[in-house]
C-alpha cells in the first residue's frame, strides 16, 4: 500500500479560503477517493517547503488564487489499512484579491467555486470533511510564530510552530 515516493508517513496541507461573504473557495476532485466531491485545495507537502507553503501553493495550483495566511485551523490524522499515517493540517486563508478569477486546474479537477458553508453542509457531493467543518464557526485559527530557532542540532533550514493566541 505504501506510496514508494511518500513512505509509509503522508503530510499532507490544505487551505480553506473564506471571502468576505463568508463563502468557501471548493473544488471537485478527478480523481481518488474524493473523486466528484467537493473538497478543500489540498496537496502533499514538497522536502524543500513548510506546511504552510506547501498549503499556500496548493490553493494557487488548484484555483489560480493567491492568498494570505491567516492560521492554522485544524489538523487531520488517520491510519490507512493498518500501514500508512495519512496527516493534514488545515490552514485558513484570505484572497488577496477577491474579484481575481477562479482558474481551476482542470487536468486535476472537475471545477472550483466560492460556496456557502450552509450550501455545503446539504450537498450529498461535498465530502465528509467539508460537512463536519460546516457545522464549526473558523474564524480564529492557530497563528505561526516564526523567527524560532530550535537550535543548529536538527538541521531544520525552515522553522515555524503555531499556537493559538
Amino acid at each position: 500500500m505504501a506510496n514508494t515516493k511518500r513512505g509509509n508517513v503522508w503530510l499532507g496541507a490544505a487551505g480553506l479560503v473564506v471571502n468576505s461573504k463568508g463563502q468557501w473557495l471548493v473544488v471537485k476532485k478527478r480523481y481518488g477517493g474524493l473523486h466528484g466531491k467537493w473538497s478543500l485545495p489540498a496537496g502533499f507537502v514538497n522536502g524543500s517547503e513548510t506546511i504552510d507553503q506547501a498549503a499556500l501553493r496548493e490553493v494557487k495550483e488548484e484555483t489560480g488564487i493567491d492568498c494570505n495566511l491567516l492560521g492554522m485551523i485544524g489538523f487531520r490524522s488517520g491510519v490507512i489499512r493498518e500501514e500508512v499515517s495519512d496527516n493534514m493540517a488545515i490552514f485558513l486563508m484570505e484572497a488577496q484579491d477577491e474579484e481575481q478569477p477562479i482558474a481551476a486546474q482542470l487536468s486535476e479537477l472537475y471545477e472550483a467555486d466560492w460556496m456557502a458553508p450552509a450550501d455545503l453542509s446539504n450537498d450529498s457531493d461535498a465530502s465528509v470533511m467539508l460537512h463536519e467543518m460546516a457545522s464549526y464557526v473558523l474564524e480564529e485559527g492557530l497563528e505561526p510564530i516564526e523567527n524560532v530557532d530550535p537550535g543548529k542540532i536538527f538541521g531544520y533550514s525552515e522553522y515555524k510552530l503555531f499556537f493559538k493566541k
